[in-house]
């Protein structure tokens, strides 16, 4: 078995390969993406990675299950916070733009996977994001029922914001010219949501 490249902190293996894995498809996507490139991102032999995972279709679906369960978990723990709803409203936004900032090679395989539609990834994007949604849904209507404004679409409305997070944080050269050095997530979700934005 290969080692890691000199200065690279020992991680686990199977966790190495997931971010390899990550970085590739989202540069590639699942077809252009080659198991051998993987393997030596992380520092092992193509045999080594078919033994954690027997297929380039496995290793796509672990990395897309992996991004959804840490962005959950995140999004969980902004709801959480002891805090108004409005604070929280901020936190959870400010959280999903966060995470993707941190982790721009994970919007950039959402955008492959919604654009693709019928790799391996399809089921679990449907199985992890409509549950997310439905949380954020719930955490919107139930906790903000008394702040948001009133008729709101809020599926609609959490599905523009995250949209726009997503391509933003996707565009790699592009994000500058086209939405410009400021982010302005916190503003555009606050204009959506609360009847009182503009006058803040």
């Amino acid at each position: 078995m290969g080692r890691p490249p000199a200065g690279t902190a020992l991680t686990a293996t199977p966790e190495r390969l997931l971010d390899a894995a990550e970085q590739e498809f989202a540069r590639l996507g699942l077809r252009g993406a080659r198991l051998e490139d993987i393997a030596a991102a992380a520092g092992i032999r193509r045999p080594s990675l078919l033994y954690h995972y027997p297929s380039k279709d496995l290793i796509y679906a672990a990395v897309v299950r992996r991004t959804f369960e840490r962005l959950g978990a995140a999004l969980i723990e902004a709801m959480a916070q002891p805090a108004d709803f409005s604070a929280r409203f901020d936190a959870v936004v400010a959280s999903f733009a966060g995470f993707l900032a941190d982790h721009p090679a994970l919007a950039r395989v959402v955008v492959w996977e919604l654009l693709d539609g019928q790799g391996p990834g399809r089921a679990i994007l449907l199985d992890e994001v409509v549950p997310l949604l439905d949380l954020v849904e719930r955490f919107a209507r139930i906790e903000g029922h008394a702040e948001i404004r009133r008729g709101l679409a809020v599926r609609a409305a959490i599905l523009q914001v995250a949209s726009d997070v997503i391509l933003r944080s996707a565009a790699a050269e592009f994000k500058a010219p086209l939405w410009g050095d400021a982010d302005h997530t916190r503003a555009l979700a606050r204009a959506l949501f609360f009847p009182d934005a503009g006058e803040t």
